[in-house]
């Protein structure tokens, strides 16, 4: 774990991913049963997990529970963040790994606690597709499209082919 940045339990964010954190267990709380959205019940511990800069809870899942106890350092390798009702949780996660560890953490900082912080959730599945809203776009004239037609204020060719000029000039920014 030389080798590995460290991360401080007060730089966790919302967007944390692949991080390695040190942390005292402060508290454990009950453990509750909890039904997925695929109809799976799975047990679930919260623990108050910190370091001197703060705590975060700790998110342990069925297996995890009986391996963790009060005032253990685990040393956390690849975490990552996620965010319950607006409220960080740190997990560990199928790819990464909790482990006991020798080091002391002395004195955990609990006046900060980053998991009470509520941060605005992003909105799921933005993709920059369809919005449901229509955008309208001023591009010159007074056309009007009716199912696939076209009829506008072109006169019969010479200078009336500016507009044509521009429908094939914007064709490839378009996205339907």
């Amino acid at each position: 774990m030389e080798d590995k940045a460290m991360t401080k339990v007060k730089d966790l964010t919302p967007a944390s991913k692949q991080v390695n954190v040190l942390v005292k267990v402060v508290s454990l709380s009950e453990e509750r049963e909890i039904t997925s959205k695929f109809g799976e019940a799975r047990k679930l511990v919260e623990a108050t997990v910190g370091d001197e800069t703060g705590t975060v809870l700790l998110t342990l899942w069925n297996d995890q529970i009986g391996s963790v106890h009060k005032d253990e350092t685990l040393l956390i390798d690849n975490g990552y963040v996620t965010l319950v009702r607006g409220h960080i949780r740190l997990n560990v996660g199928k790819y990464g790994t909790m482990a006991k560890s020798e080091q002391m953490i002395e004195n955990v900082n609990t006046a900060l606690d980053v998991s009470a912080v509520e941060y605005e959730r992003e909105p799921r599945y933005r993709s920059g597709g369809y919005s449901g809203e229509r955008r309208e776009r001023s591009t010159g004239g007074d056309r009007q499209f009716e199912f696939g037609t076209f009829s506008g204020n072109r006169s019969g060719g010479g200078s009336g082919s500016g507009g044509r000029d521009r429908d094939r000039r914007d064709r490839g920014r378009r996205r339907y």
